[in-house]
């Protein structure tokens, strides 16, 4: 199973936001213990390491991305990627549309989002993590 996780999952569980924390937690443990094959796209890691500026110093907000990169997928953007984004008429938000952009072209199975409204018209199902451990895929 390929799960492209989104910024506010590991927003989530880096925050300990509750009632979510567990559940983003548990998802992004999965795939470092490789259950399911975890993605992350390329600006969701710059997007984090500049949310978490408050709550974590450099050197952790580093450790941080240096994991991502080591126990996931990441899907670098082009700049194909962002003009086929632009370019679609159902585009309502740049970042949600790359998300979108970057799980399609991975061929992956579900995004993982607390904001499954914002990717109605995706190709790729969005799940939230209760959700998706819920079904326990």
């Amino acid at each position: 199973m390929n799960l492209l996780i989104d910024t506010n999952v590991i927003l989530d569980m880096v925050q300990r936001r509750e009632p979510f924390s567990d559940n983003s937690k548990e998802i992004i443990a999965s795939c470092i213990k490789q259950k399911y094959q975890g993605f992350v796209s390329a600006h969701s890691l710059c997007d984090i390491y500049y949310i978490l500026r408050k709550d974590l110093s450099v050197p952790q907000r580093l450790k941080l991305v240096e994991m991502f990169c080591q126990f996931f997928t990441v899907i670098p953007e082009k700049a194909n990627d962002f003009i086929a984004v632009v370019q679609n008429p159902n585009t309502d938000d740049l970042e949600d549309g790359l998300q979108i952009q970057c799980a399609t072209k991975c061929d992956l199975d579900y995004i993982v989002t607390r904001n499954i409204d914002d990717f109605k018209k995706s190709s790729v199902p969005a799940i939230q993590p209760s959700e998706f451990l819920a079904k326990q895929l």
